[in-house]
């Protein structure tokens, strides 16, 4: 009796974990269809994050269901093996099996009069661990820094770090979108614009190096998250890469953009402003979670035209942040790099429909929340 009693209850827990399995498998299937369209839902746009996480999901979940459920296969366990070719094929420019954008120069190189050292970090806000960003700064002594999610008292404690920058632009606020630059560089027509949003802040600045001019960008726009849709986010992206369009100058363009190198908004802005990604072909640089970046994804990013050159990229150690330091040392030399780089792609016609619709959506969005806000 006891034994078939125990039994009976493996089988039912046994039924419970299928159906939890099968659960989670049409949860992936349906989320990546809903990924693949143009709709500004954060619920939808969330999926564009763990695509990493979700495809060795699908393929875990897969080879479970092949396996044991006799009753659901071929069909689930096909439809995710077809998401998961998918998934596979939106982050592959993200791994060593594709061919890099950006050329790398020899370390011997780097000490020419062109090149410098980029450091960019969300701090996080409610961080109070400033010593750790402060020795950071230190430590590395970059040439510029873009420090996002910066407060009145983040501004107060790496200012001792920062007094050896003779240009500077900051717009400290406490709504966790605060914004930070410091320069050696020498720098010129600086400001600080909300683009797409009241108290969202970016960061333009012309700097020298080498003798060579460059516009520089510092992005950090708010995330898909419940009672955000992402028009506002993709917009500030297209606003920035049309800046970067009508530029004569090379562009450097970094932060937080709260939004993954794989996306279609993402690929928008490259294709847009003119931009390479040094990560391609290279690998994710994940910098967000900051606990556990080998499983994460790339919300911190940086950009170049096809001027630079690169010796170095990396994430950096957590410094009590949720997202990990962007560190780089690169190389302004036009005509170098022009010959060693892969060419960037200029933007097609369906790529200006397709920033126009953005504009057009964030038009659309605005103008409703200002009838919403005078109704209420």
């Amino acid at each position: 009796m006891g034994r078939a009693h125990k039994i009976g209850s493996g089988a039912r827990w046994a039924r419970v974990g299928l159906w939890i399995v099968r659960a989670i498998a049409v949860l992936l299937v349906v989320g990546s269809l809903m990924s693949t369209t143009e709709l500004n839902q954060w619920w939808i746009r969330i999926w564009d994050f763990p695509r990493i996480q979700i495809l060795l999901a699908m393929i875990a979940a897969a080879v479970a269901l092949w396996r044991l459920d006799r009753a659901w296969r071929p069909w689930l366990p096909l439809a995710l093996a077809g998401f998961a070719l998918w998934q596979f094929y939106r982050v592959l420019p993200y791994t060593p099996m594709t061919s890099p954008e950006v050329d790398r120069v020899a370390e011997q190189e780097t000490d020419r009069t062109g090149c410098f050292t980029a450091l960019t970090l969300n701090v996080l806000q409610d961080n109070r661990e400033y010593g750790r960003t402060v020795d950071l700064i230190r430590r590395l002594d970059p040439d510029i820094v873009l420090l996002m999610e910066t407060d009145r008292a983040w501004a107060d404690a790496v200012a001792p770090a920062l007094a050896g920058y003779p240009g500077r632009i900051d717009r400290p606020l406490d709504n966790t979108y605060g914004i930070m630059f410091a320069s050696k560089l020498p720098m010129a027509n600086a400001s600080i614009q909300d683009l797409a949003q009241k108290d969202t802040p970016s960061v333009f600045a012309t700097l020298s190096v080498g003798g060579h001019d460059f516009r520089m960008i510092g992005l950090h726009p708010r995330p898909p998250v419940p009672r955000q849709d992402t028009e506002e986010r993709d917009a500030e992206i297209v606003m920035a890469a049309k800046q970067a369009q009508d530029l004569a100058l090379p562009v450097l363009a970094i932060g937080d953009f709260n939004d993954v190198a794989w996306s279609d908004t993402t690929r928008l802005f490259k294709d847009i402003g003119g931009f390479l990604d040094p990560r391609i072909g290279r690998g994710t640089y994940a910098t967000f979670p900051a606990g556990m970046v080998w499983l994460g994804w790339p919300l911190d990013h940086l950009f170049v035209t096809e001027e630079f050159l690169f010796s170095e990229m990396r994430v950096g150690d957590s410094v009590g942040s949720d997202h990990r330091p962007v560190i780089a040392r690169l190389c302004l030399d036009p005509d170098a790099a022009r010959s060693r780089n892969e060419r960037a792609k200029a933007p097609d016609e369906d790529d200006e429909e397709e920033a126009g619709e953005v504009m057009e959506e964030f038009e659309e969005d605005t103008a409703r929340d200002a009838v919403e806000g005078e109704e209420s």
